[in-house]
């Protein structure tokens, strides 16, 4: 407020005038001195006092407030309590105190970390404490007799907001203490309204799964409803791709619990307690006859080898929260936002190194980790799903403190050819990168997509087509290096220059064709060559031939037609990524008018 006194008024009459108003009113006050005054600097200014409490208010909690108290600390100590005592035997965590690792001061669920009625420091507020309460406390008049047994505390699910590393976003974990964590009316309400508010206010979602699947005896009104455990995954779909879904898997998420961490974008096994599977052991053997243990059914192994649906495997509940600490830092917490920037760091290894690192011989391996350590900033390589589709390695990387997306083909591999596993792995990568706005840099080094009737079986064209399509789609800024072999199709994947990235550059020992120089020559002069009846005549018309073949795919041939954009020192090819990064970091791309496509 502005009040205008005298222009003969002093300063100490203007300071007086100010703090009575603003102690009267209960509003900011400035007091300008003279009637014209109002633009310039006040006179004085004064801001309403801390209201104090009167030193004989002798009002306090009551007993209603005490009693309210000790529901919450009971509805705190989960299920019955011969669940809890259960737990360290699985190697697992009670529900609260995981939250505490996640969400304590100082993230190892220390001594201390609890507070506003064990709520871990960091958890800004839960939903849902009291769902299902009438069901089993002994102070609802609804329960005639408490049986500990009958304990659903929050219906088994908590859900709330919770600050994460210095970001916020809402988190769900299941009490495995309660009915093995299953599923129920009260507490999908509660999922479904976390999955709803997270569309809403465009803050990543966090789900910590122990989940047996739905609770079979109480699934009338929240199964087939249309706000029941079905509209998880359609929420799981609206969310994909608007803010990232993150899933830490802690036990045997068994039926609809285990489509949560196939639809998060990225999911987390932890070894030796988590599992995921369409259907328990007991039920397989019904209705297959198989007998096979929930580890060999869906276990770590199984999802992080050979279905894909594991992202990273961690050994302990500590590492889980350590490998999703790292994984954030590449993130945004939603679609239209740049992923943050970190201070740069020098390679791990110098680029001088990288010429030496890469064979003359194209058939010869090499790691190419060992590459990336040598482009991308010290301590920054974070790979996904190492151990599916090991020929292309995927991987978050910063270049200059920039997150950016790594596709690379791996020569240690069966040669770096791409199978349907490591295109359908790149694929994904490369959809959830653009999602987000991290760029991309290809290292390309390949013989092309493998070819014969077992990959024919496996579906090499449909997952190729796909691997394809994401890396046509994709609208961040991509780089392309080809770093040796990039040969038939597998230029087409790994963003080749027809596939407008905004750079494509050589090394010294790259080769772009159809196929590689052995192949080409057995293609095309196998006739020629085998009516060559001298042994040495044959050899080195063959080698003559090759010679030449490697002369039309060579690098230098490519940049003299224009086909690439230069040819770099291989010392200086991560100061060259860096400064193209840097201008194309803003560049604009269009996709045509369409409400999607229908490859993926």
């Amino acid at each position: 407020m502005k009040v205008h006194v005298g222009a003969d008024a002093t300063a100490e009459e203007a300071g007086a005038i100010a703090e009575a108003l603003a102690e009267h009113f209960g509003v900011d006050i400035e007091v300008y001195a003279g009637a014209g005054a109002g633009d310039g600097e006040p006179a004085a200014s004064a801001s309403p006092p801390e209201p104090e409490y009167p030193l004989d208010d002798d009002l306090g909690p009551t007993d209603r407030e005490a009693s309210l108290r000790e529901e919450i600390q009971d509805i705190l100590e989960g299920g019955p309590e011969k669940y809890r005592e259960r737990l360290p035997d699985q190697g697992k965590l009670f529900v609260r105190d995981r939250l505490d690792l996640w969400f304590g001061e100082d993230g190892d669920g220390g001594p201390g970390d609890a507070d506003r009625e064990g709520a871990a420091a960091g958890v800004k507020f839960e939903d849902g404490k009291f769902a299902n309460f009438d069901s089993w406390h002994p102070n609802s008049p609804d329960v005639d007799e408490y049986d500990e047994s009958d304990r659903v505390p929050a219906d088994g699910l908590i859900t709330g907001a919770a600050e994460f590393e210095g970001r916020d976003l809402h988190f769900m974990a299941n009490d495995f203490t309660v009915k093995a964590g299953s599923m129920a009316g009260r507490g999908v309400e509660k999922f479904l309204r976390m999955q709803q508010r997270a569309l809403k206010n465009g803050k990543p979602v966090l789900y910590l799964m122990d989940s047996s699947g739905g609770r079979i005896d109480q699934q009338t009104g929240f199964f087939a409803n249309r706000e029941g455990i079905g509209k998880y995954y359609y929420n799981h779909s609206m969310l994909s791709g608007r803010v990232p879904q993150i899933c830490v898997l802690y036990g045997p998420c068994i039926a609809g619990a285990a489509y949560t961490p196939v639809f998060a974008d990225f999911t987390v096994m932890v070894e030796g307690m988590s599992a995921m599977a369409i259907a328990s052991p007991r039920m397989v053997k019904m209705v297959t006859g198989e007998e096979i243990d929930m580890q060999e059914l869906g276990g770590p192994d199984v999802h992080a080898k050979y279905s894909g649906s594991a992202d990273l495997v961690a050994q302990d509940e500590q590492h889980a929260r350590d490998l999703v600490a790292e994984l954030v830092t590449y993130l945004p917490d939603k679609a239209g936002e740049k992923p943050p920037k970190s201070d740069p760091k020098p390679p791990t290894y110098s680029p001088d190194g990288i010429d030496e690192l890469i064979p003359e011989a194209p058939n010869r391996p090499y790691d190419v980790h060992d590459l990336i350590e040598r482009v991308a900033d010290a301590e920054s390589v974070f790979e996904l799903k190492s151990a599916y589709g090991p020929e292309i390695v995927t991987a978050f990387a910063r270049i200059d403190g920039r997150p950016v997306g790594v596709v690379a083909n791996q020569p240690t591999e069966r040669s770096g050819a791409i199978f349907p596993d490591a295109a359908e792995k790149a694929a994904e990568f490369i959809w959830t990168c653009d999602a987000y706005e991290i760029p991309l840099l290809y290292l390309c080094d390949t013989p092309g997509f493998m070819a014969g009737s077992q990959v024919e079986k496996d579906a090499i064209l449909e997952k190729g087509k796909k691997f394809i399509y994401a890396t046509s789609s994709a609208t961040v800024p991509k780089q392309t290096v080809v770093v040796r072999k990039a040969y038939g199709a597998g230029i087409y994947a790994m963003g080749g220059p027809a596939y407008e990235p905004e750079s494509v550059i050589g090394l010294p020992s790259g080769e772009i064709g159809i196929m590689g120089p052995e192949a080409a020559i057995n293609a095309v002069y196998a006739n020629k060559l085998n009516d060559i009846d001298d042994e040495e005549e044959r050899a080195a018309k063959e080698a003559e031939l090759r010679e030449e073949y490697r002369r039309d795919i060579d690098v230098h041939r490519m940049a003299s037609e224009v086909v690439i954009d230069e040819i770099v020192p291989p010392s200086s090819l991560r100061d060259e990524l860096v400064a193209r990064f840097d201008f194309y970091a803003d560049i604009e791309k269009d996709v045509p008018d369409k409400k999607h496509g229908t490859v993926l």
